[in-house]
């Protein structure tokens, strides 16, 4: 091989590298989908299990919240920060994997602060005994979690729509899931909030999955397409 041809080849590999359908890793597209979908089942599995260690816990009065303080704290603190790992994962794949438009930038820099909202919880400790010591900030993150979790199919559906039609009306359907029973949820009484609570945490974790399939299935597609596809 000359010189030049030479020269030629590294310059066309370079340009390769730079090209963003070279870029992409389907592996860690796929780790961080899976990654995804295991916090949101870490989340379900940490409320299904977390009420039997917390006497006279009631499904549809008591809320999450109530989960993650006393004694069995650290199941639900467990389940909150496994579910903000696979929400920082989701973001993680989302900024990957672009789909190009403004509102999907957004979405993914609201993924990834959730995430440390939700770790943040889990740390603060002041939900569910009483605790008014120095400053309280939990209802101030719930607020802030209502919006995120609000603007997040607002502004990925759309970007969303090109690729995969049915996950992005799934996921408008979850936001105005989210959108209508937040303020019922803030209003409401302690009779049935509870329930609500886990309604809107199942939106939420619809999302995050979708999002993580989503992943996991544009991963796959590289194998199909080795060119675009290295690992």
């Amino acid at each position: 091989m000359t010189a030049k041809g030479g020269a030629s080849r590294m310059a066309r590999l370079h340009r390769e590298d730079f090209d963003p359908a070279h870029r992409k890793r389907p592996v860690f597209m796929i780790f961080l989908g899976l990654l995804g979908i295991a916090g949101c089942l870490c989340l379900i599995l940490g409320t299904l299990v977390a009420p039997f260690y917390v006497p006279d816990y009631n499904w549809w009065s008591d809320t999450v919240s109530d989960l993650a303080a006393g004694d069995s704290e650290i199941i639900m603190d467990v389940a909150l920060y496994g579910f903000a790992t696979g929400i920082m994962a989701t973001a993680l794949a989302a900024s990957h994997d672009h789909l190009g438009e403004s509102g999907w930038s957004i979405g993914v820099l609201s993924l990834a602060a959730i995430a440390g909202i939700v770790v943040i919880v889990g740390a603060r400790n002041e939900y569910g005994d009483g605790d008014q010591d120095g400053v309280v900030i939990h209802i101030y993150l719930v607020y802030m979690l209502g919006a995120l979790f609000a603007l997040v199919p607002a502004t990925m559906a759309s970007a969303l729509r090109h690729v995969a039609p049915k996950s992005a009306r799934a996921m408008i359907a979850l936001g105005a899931i989210w959108v209508v029973l937040v303020p019922v949820f803030l209003t409401m009484g302690t009779r049935w909030d509870g329930l609500v609570e886990r309604i809107m945490g199942l939106a939420a974790t619809g999302v995050i999955t979708i999002l993580s399939l989503v992943a996991i299935r544009n991963g796959r597609r590289c194998f199909d397409d080795p060119e675009p596809g290295r690992n």
